[in-house]
């Protein structure tokens, strides 16, 4: 049981009377999750949450993350998102489960399938050398079904920029605002936009941004109401929020 669509489709059939309360009941007690020794891999977390699973792979063997993997697979899961993840142990699960690697972003996506994107998120950078967080956060964004458009390099130094892009920023639901250095870029976002702005400090900067704290606590203190903060450069927390707030129901009438 993959998602609630598989649970009401249960309990459609035991009120139809097409399956025995005890057939469907050991169906549920067997769906939970699956312990492979060294994970123990959680198959209702996308009924709980709405998204399936994400494996961190820093820190795990490629052997540990193919069998995760696989194991997601074997149930149905698809487009299983894979972060922190580098290129030789990409290269060795890729061997062993179907595999879409993207190097820059150090993200891999697992049993990868074509699916529907709705909303709209922005994501937007300070810099060019922020990209690598940016592309986490608008990777998992679309992986969890959300529609994202990049706006890379409008960053404070040189607002023109950003500013030519009101149409697309006035549009968005949800617009993820990724900088080091000070971290402006989600203020000056903030006080632009309608719509919520997840604000996603880097450790990008010389010496006294002190690893992306100085953007942290500029984001922290950001005069802008509506800003949220994730950790330093933590593009999938901010990507999966995106698509939390891009996927709530629209008002009635929407």
């Amino acid at each position: 049981m993959d998602n609630k669509y598989d649970i009401l489709r249960l309990l459609r059939q035991v009120a139809a009377g097409e399956m025995a309360p005890e057939k469907a009941l050991l169906e549920l007690k067997e769906a939970p999750f699956e312990d492979l020794g060294y994970a123990k891999v959680d198959f209702h977390r996308s009924i709980r949450q709405g998204a399936a699973e994400v494996i961190y792979g820093a820190g795990k063997t490629p052997e540990q993350i193919a069998g995760i993997a696989r194991t997601m697979g074997e149930r149905g899961c698809r487009n299983v998102l894979i972060t922190r993840i580098g290129e030789e142990a990409a290269a060795w699960v890729k061997e062993q489960v179907p595999l879409d690697h993207y190097p820059i972003p150090r993200l891999a996506v697992a049993y990868p399938a074509e699916h529907e994107r709705i909303g709209n998120i922005v994501v937007a950078t300070g810099g060019t050398s922020d990209m690598p967080v940016a592309e986490e956060a608008a990777l998992t964004a679309e992986m969890m079904g959300n529609k994202v458009t990049r706006l890379y390099d409008v960053g404070v130094a040189g607002l023109h920029r950003l500013l030519s892009n009101m149409d697309v920023l006035m549009s968005a639901r949800c617009v993820v605002a990724v900088a080091g250095m000070e971290g402006a870029l989600a203020s000056v976002v903030g006080g632009l936009v309608d719509c919520p702005v997840v604000a996603v400090p880097t450790s990008v900067g010389y010496g006294a941004s002190f690893g992306g704290l100085s953007a942290l606590l500029s984001m922290l203190n950001s005069c802008a109401s509506g800003c949220s903060v994730v950790n330093i450069d933590n593009g999938f927390g901010a990507g999966y929020l995106a698509s939390r707030i891009n996927q709530m129901e629209s008002p009635k009438g929407d």
